[in-house]
């Protein structure tokens, strides 16, 4: 699906928002401030070269991407192949990391609550606080780890459903945020938007470090982290950044 008046550009193969870090905050706040839909919640995403490889390589990852209402380019070097490659650039990046405090400053004046769900209890806490901190008058109307199973998982999505809150930030890392999404919205129905948000509560919580602003805008945050985490991410980028490189040199237009 997509939203009425969002256009895209197609990088990497993916259909991505033509929207600065303030249009995509100001998209989220506008469809907070809008009546629930009787079908769920707006879906939002993002991609990046991660995102992209293995959209190409699993066609079911594929579909659960593909049907969100807009996907956020979540790393440089998609923008970067906009600008060499598209009659349509992008704007800039919009990363997860940039845009979640943006939106809860915003919140404070229109709102708009939240709901933060996932990663570990003692993350998903501190990043409950050091939001709290930052945005004082931002309502966040609950929070919950991402650990949960079977009768709990129900029982949390009924709660999380009755607490009706606008913005449900999920983060629970690619695919398994996308597969949430498309198994339980649809019992999300008081919740305005979820908008999937990787490892952003490791960032917010300060568990996790950013990459300098420099390698951000050259697009090499993937190198930074591979030094911080080169026994998990090894193997990894070397299977996803080729591919990813590929597709943003041959399906972007």
């Amino acid at each position: 699906m997509a939203i009425d008046g969002i256009e895209t550009s197609c990088v990497g193969g993916a259909a991505i928002a033509q929207l600065d870090l303030m249009q995509t905050a100001q998209l989220i706040l506008d469809l907070a401030a809008a009546p629930a839909r009787a079908e769920g919640p707006y879906y939002l995403t993002s991609a990046n070269g991660e995102v992209l490889a293995r959209r190409f390589l699993d066609r079911e990852f594929a579909a659960l991407l593909d049907c969100a209402d807009s996907i956020a380019a979540d790393g440089q070097p998609l923008v970067t192949a906009s600008h060499l490659f598209s009659s349509k650039p992008l704007p800039e990046r919009v990363a997860t990391t940039d845009l979640y405090p943006l939106v809860a400053l915003m919140a404070q004046r229109t709102g708009a609550s939240f709901y933060l769900l996932g990663a570990s209890e003692e993350v998903n806490r501190a990043a409950c606080e050091a939001t709290r901190r930052a945005a004082p008058g931002l309502t966040i109307v609950g929070r919950s780890h991402g650990y949960l199973k079977g009768a709990q998982l129900a029982a949390k999505l009924d709660e999380i459903n009755a607490l009706a809150p606008d913005i449900l930030w999920l983060a629970m890392g690619v695919p398994l945020e996308q597969a949430f999404v498309a198994e339980h919205r649809r019992r999300l129905r008081n919740v305005k938007v979820i908008k999937t948000s990787g490892g952003l509560f490791d960032f917010v919580a300060g568990a996790r470090r950013r990459a300098p602003s420099w390698m951000q805008s050259a697009g090499l945050e993937w190198a930074f982290r591979l030094g911080l985490e080169p026994r998990r991410l090894l193997l990894r980028y070397l299977t996803t950044n080729p591919l990813a490189a590929y597709l943003l040199l041959t399906q972007t237009r």
